[in-house]
């Protein structure tokens, strides 16, 4: 039975502040459910238009209810609600995506089941990007967030405290298709989706590197941040 403790949790799941205060977020569908069960994220509740879920127990409401907690406007037949978990040890061995000031919760959920795709295990985010457990990035990362280790730091000091090669996007780098990034070890960090990497952050960078215009145009003045970073994943991988 769905009570008024459990609609007022999940309405308040919605901001940033009270899923810090709980430790829970909020997952949507069966699929992206399932992934974070498998991951092993502890389940706190689970509420269902059936009364069971992939063998285990859940709060049978209607359809009419869960659409009152529903994050979505369309919401599927399942919504649970996981605990946070700490992020794990970054692996410094292996490429490391950097993520700074990101705003759009669809770029970040894109860019993390982007990087499940790929392969690439830890993002990093500065402080001030989107919370990665915002329903919004949740729900476009398709469950990647599950598998992914997104980690929110000083982006400064950690880029400043370590000696592995520092590459980042910007208009005016050198073609991705001329650079050569191992898989093996360094970060390639993305910017801004208005603004690009901050001045801050440039004077860390050892390596500009860019996704060159194939027209003659100054129009579209840049690419989606989510597509930028699936193409220089795929050209990497292409030559690795």
């Amino acid at each position: 039975m769905l009570t008024k403790n459990d609609i007022k949790l999940i309405k308040n799941l919605r901001t940033k502040k009270h899923r810090i205060l709980n430790g829970m977020f909020i997952v949507e569908g069966r699929k992206s459910i399932i992934d974070f069960i498998d991951s092993g994220y502890s389940l706190v509740k689970l509420f269902s238009v059936n009364e069971h879920f992939n063998n285990l127990n859940s709060l049978k409401l209607s359809y009419f209810d869960l659409k009152k907690i529903s994050h979505l406007k369309n919401p599927d037949d399942h919504l649970a609600i996981f605990k946070i978990r700490n992020s794990k040890k970054i692996n410094e061995k292996k490429l490391i995506i950097g993520l700074e000031k990101i705003n759009d919760p669809g770029n970040l959920g894109t860019i993390i089941r982007t990087c499940d795709w790929f392969g690439i295990k830890d993002i990093i985010c500065s402080q001030n990007s989107v919370d990665c457990y915002n329903s919004k990035v949740v729900q476009s990362s398709m469950g990647s967030l599950s598998r992914v280790n997104v980690t929110y730091l000083d982006l400064k000091e950690y880029l400043k405290s370590k000696s592995f090669i520092k590459s980042a996007t910007f208009l005016d780098g050198k073609s991705i298709y001329e650079s050569e990034i191992s898989l093996s070890s360094g970060i390639i960090l993305f910017g801004n989706e208005a603004n690009g990497i901050s001045s801050e952050i440039e004077k860390i960078i050892d390596k500009k590197i860019t996704i060159p215009r194939f027209n003659n145009s100054k129009y579209p003045e840049s690419l989606n941040l989510a597509s930028s970073v699936s193409i220089i994943l795929s050209e990497i991988l292409r030559n690795s």
